[in-house]
């Protein structure tokens, strides 16, 4: 099926602060040692986060909130690792398991902002943008490995997406870890979507059209 896709917007993000909710801050202010966190103003929770984390080492702060939002993914040893990588690199990038690239960054962005850029500083970016069908129209939410096949024609060349995914991109191949590159997805009407994914797999100097035509096909799986 042929499509029209026209970008929007593209902005670069450096926190999703919906990402974190009320229960969350109760809990990790309970974790870092805050007294009677339930009672606090809810307008008040993250700042009072920010004051509880600022009295622990950097080190240690890590540990604690990857243990509450990971423990099930990570073992003990690997929250260690990665609670000292974090100070040095972006982990949120560069850990192997893609699927935990999503709730990293927001473990390091909340670290950034506590410790005032004690941690490196990541990046996400949020693209709004129409994908529309030539003729007749989507009945069903378009999934996040055809929204990206769909973006292909749009994108430089030097894209890591591209680069890496190549035939999943630009041809009929599955395409299983599109589910991972993008984090969010969001539409209301199956055309306009709004879709959130690292800056390190689609900054906004990778977009080189803002109107493009895709042709999406229905992926066959290899026996």
């Amino acid at each position: 099926m042929n499509y029209q896709i026209t970008i929007n917007r593209a902005n670069t993000v450096d926190e999703v602060e919906e990402s974190w909710t009320n229960e969350d801050y109760i809990k990790l202010l309970e974790k870092f040692d805050y007294p009677d966190a339930e009672d606090a103003d809810a307008s008040s929770l993250r700042e009072l986060l920010f004051m509880a984390i600022s009295d622990f080492e950097p080190k240690d702060a890590a540990a604690i909130v990857l243990e509450y939002k990971l423990s099930e993914d990570l073992n003990e040893g690997q929250i260690q690792q990665i609670s000292n990588d974090m100070l040095l690199d972006k982990v949120c990038e560069e850990y192997p398991e893609i699927g935990l690239h999503s709730t990293l960054f927001h473990i390091n962005q909340l670290l950034f902002k506590a410790y005032n850029g004690t941690f490196p500083n990541a990046k996400a970016t949020i693209v709004e943008c129409s994908l529309a069908p030539a003729e007749g129209e989507n009945e069903n939410q378009l999934t996040k490995e055809s929204i990206l096949k769909l973006l292909n024609n749009g994108l430089s060349g030097s894209n890591l997406i591209k680069r890496l995914f190549d035939s999943q991109m630009s041809e009929n191949a599955p395409f299983p870890e599109a589910e991972d590159i993008l984090w969010d997805v969001k539409t209301t009407d199956n055309v306009n979507y709004t879709i959130m994914t690292s800056e390190y797999w689609l900054s906004k100097d990778d977009i080189i059209a803002s109107e493009f035509e895709g042709v999406l096909e229905i992926v066959v799986d290899a026996e």
